[in-house]
């Protein structure tokens, strides 16, 4: 059944965040997601995933936004406007079933101010899982 349904992925799910003691590092997005990754090995992308399964998300400045499912995480870089995320934004995502896809839009909401600050559209979904 297909439902409207309002995420809000950042505000609740960034104080559980995947790894706070990243939040605060010197290091460039590249090595922050380098280090998210860690020993993860990639898998196959995926066009969707669930939103009952996403238990947290994390945003890598100008990078990509990675969703912890489980074990697993999947580090989406968006097909467009990618160079505004942030990652004291909020991510706000209107989706209309209860999976996010890579063609889905997700507004940025500055943190303080509480106004869009822009959006991306996501891109494929890469799954990474420890061997």
């Amino acid at each position: 059944m297909a439902t409207l349904s309002r995420l809000i992925l950042g505000a609740a799910l960034t104080a559980a965040s995947i790894t706070p003691a990243l939040a605060g590092s010197r290091l460039s997005p590249e090595a922050k997601l380098d280090k998210l990754i860690g020993d993860r090995v990639a898998g196959e992308p995926v066009s969707c995933i669930n939103l009952r399964d996403i238990q947290s998300s994390q945003i890598i400045d100008g990078t990509a936004i990675v969703y912890r499912v489980g074990s697993r995480l999947y580090v989406n870089h968006p097909r467009s406007g990618a160079r505004w995320l942030d990652d004291d934004d909020i991510l706000a995502t209107r989706t209309i079933t209860s999976q996010l896809c890579r063609i889905d839009a997700v507004t940025l909401i500055d943190r303080t101010a509480r106004f869009q600050r822009g959006f991306v559209i996501l891109g494929d979904f890469v799954p990474y899982t420890r061997h």
